[in-house]
């Protein structure tokens, strides 16, 4: 997908011995939003932006080692190691061309060198002002803001695509607030910005700006603007529109003291794991301590200070664990965090309470499985199919409101309850409406300026697509056994429309498919080698789908 751009200049930061002013460039192609006012709370600020920054660079993608140059280095060095190899035949005759050859090759190599030296020097500069200066080529998108009659908000994703990252400010974080307009904007945020974030200090007076002058330049300083056009992978936003349709799922909830996550994270640090399951095991039992087992070692954490208040007894899996470190900078200025987790295998959140601020990282199951490849969180979530009079009703009372819950917005309209969820919930999966886990509202948020085809980024492929009208038809019997490695069986019968078909899934501790099969042609055709069939991603859907209310209750 397309998107386009077009800032004011540049996001920028002035700092002087008694003064720091931040002025992000909105993107002028959008509906005028700006916001001005000195901070109050700097380095909780500090520390819950930066934290942000690494949700943004982060890539914890496996990377497998370049040996490119060490099988250079083999090649050129073959007929050197033959020779000596061979010399004692020839003696010192052998020797002294060897001598003679070693020094014309370090000579030729010293030359190479040379004339290659500038352009190793202008490649390596051309990428560093590619990463300074069109983070573009880096970074998918630069973050979203949005502001709120109560708060703004800051949102972005990783460069895998795994991690979503959400920053809320209410306003008692600025002591002085001059000038607000709500809305939803892209800012320019450049990588010297996060370096100047680090200066922020209590002593110094701190000015946060989303610029309103960018919507007010004439068409007269058009060369004082920045265009932009990215063309993002529909991958990135779909994913987007996941996370938040995720986030309106039931889920098991329990507080963690800083500290427990100081200790997971300590442990996370000191120890590499090299065998799996890589799996964060929480053992939840009303009234007890939370435990925290990390895997493959069994190590134990009881988190005494954080009581678990949930009505049973369960054990939730969670993968992924590493990406927990961005919390670390949190730690020194957070309340608490809150967790909130779909199920075993599934997408878990964590909310830190900076007191008048927030910070909300959502982690997709694991690593390798991003918000946007087999999740489909949408055709878990409740969704009435609702008239469109009704729909443009709420969302235009959301428009008036900016944010509500849906039995407000019911009691507003006069509408069924029902029904308004519903709209909300078509909303929130197109990506124009957001849920707030933290104070359990929907918030007006469009992510773009144009509405997004929802249609066309709701699948990643064709059999995702069919799995949903499966899913959606209800002709799906399965069943589910535990066994003793860990590993899940699931056997289940789909049933079509000529015939009924079987498949059979082995998911393993780390809850990836270890063998798969079915009666349908595309598995006999193809095997796994292009991924599963619609049936065995529908069979998996519904028993994520069971997980995910056994949990809730």
């Amino acid at each position: 997908m397309l998107f386009n751009y077009k800032f004011a200049g540049n996001s920028t930061v002035t700092s002087t011995m008694h003064k720091t002013g931040l002025s992000f460039a909105p993107d002028t192609l959008r509906e005028s939003a700006w916001f001005v006012g000195k901070l109050h709370k700097k380095l909780a600020f500090r520390e819950a932006i930066s934290a942000l920054h690494d949700v943004v660079i982060s890539d914890l993608r496996f990377k497998p080692k370049d040996k490119t140059a060490y099988k250079e280095w083999v090649a050129q060095n073959e007929a050197l190691f033959l020779a000596e190899y061979m010399a004692g035949y020839d003696g010192k005759a052998a020797d002294n061309r060897m001598e003679q050859i070693k020094a014309e090759l370090t000579d030729v190599r010293a030359q190479k060198e040379k004339l290659l030296a500038p352009f190793f020097k202008a490649r390596q500069k051309y990428f560093n002002y590619l990463y300074e200066k069109n983070r573009e080529a880096w970074i998918v998108l630069d973050p979203v803001i949005t502001i709120h009659p109560d708060e703004l908000f800051f949102e972005c994703f990783s460069q895998d695509e795994s991690t979503y990252g959400k920053l809320g400010c209410n306003y008692n974080v600025f002591k002085q607030l001059d000038d607000y307009k709500c809305g939803t904007t892209n800012v320019d945020y450049s990588s010297a910005l996060y370096e100047e974030f680090q200066k922020i200090r209590d002593y110094k007076e701190t000015e946060l700006k989303v610029d309103p002058s960018g919507f007010t330049v004439e068409t007269t300083n058009e060369e004082q603007y920045k265009e932009v056009k990215i063309d993002l992978p529909d991958s990135w936003v779909r994913g987007f529109l996941q996370v938040s349709s995720a986030m309106t799922l039931p889920t098991i909830q329990f507080d963690l003291h800083p500290m427990d996550i100081y200790n997971i994270c300590l442990l996370l640090r000191r120890f590499k794991e090299k065998r799996g399951p890589r799996s964060l095991r929480y053992i939840l039992e009303p009234g007890h301590p939370v435990k925290v087992i990390l895997e493959p070692w069994g190590k134990e954490i009881i988190c005494a200070r954080s009581i678990y208040t949930g009505p049973a007894k369960q054990e939730v899996r969670t993968w992924g664990r590493r990406r927990l470190l961005i919390l670390e900078r949190l730690i020194p200025v957070a309340k608490k965090f809150t967790v909130h987790l779909l199920g075993t295998g599934l997408p878990a959140f964590y909310i830190a309470d900076l007191c008048d601020m927030n910070f909300t990282l959502g982690l997709s199951g694991w690593t390798t499985n991003d918000w946007s490849h087999a999740g489909n969180f949408d055709l878990l979530a409740p969704r009435l199919a609702v008239d469109d009079a009704i729909k443009h009703q709420v969302f235009v009372a959301m428009q008036k409101d900016w944010f509500g819950t849906s039995q407000q917005l019911a009691n507003k309209l006069n509408i069924e309850s029902a029904q308004v969820s519903g709209a909300l919930s078509a909303y929130t999966q197109a990506g124009r409406v957001i849920y707030d886990l933290n104070k359990n509202v929907y918030r007006l948020r469009e992510l773009s300026r144009e509405p997004l085809p929802f249609e066309k980024l709701r699948f990643d492929n064709p059999r995702e697509e069919m799995a949903a009208g499966i899913l959606k038809a209800q002709e799906i019997k399965f069943t589910s056994q535990q066994l003793a490695d860990g590993s899940m069986q699931l056997t289940g019968t789909v049933k079509g429309a000529r015939k009924t078909f079987n498949s059979q899934l082995l998911i393993d501790a780390d809850e990836k498919i270890k063998s798969a099969g079915c009666d349908c042609s595309f598995y006999i055709e193809n095997k796994l080698y292009k991924g599963p069939c619609e049936h065995m991603l529908a069979v998996r859907q519904s028993f994520n789908k069971t997980r995910i209310a056994e949990g809730f209750k």
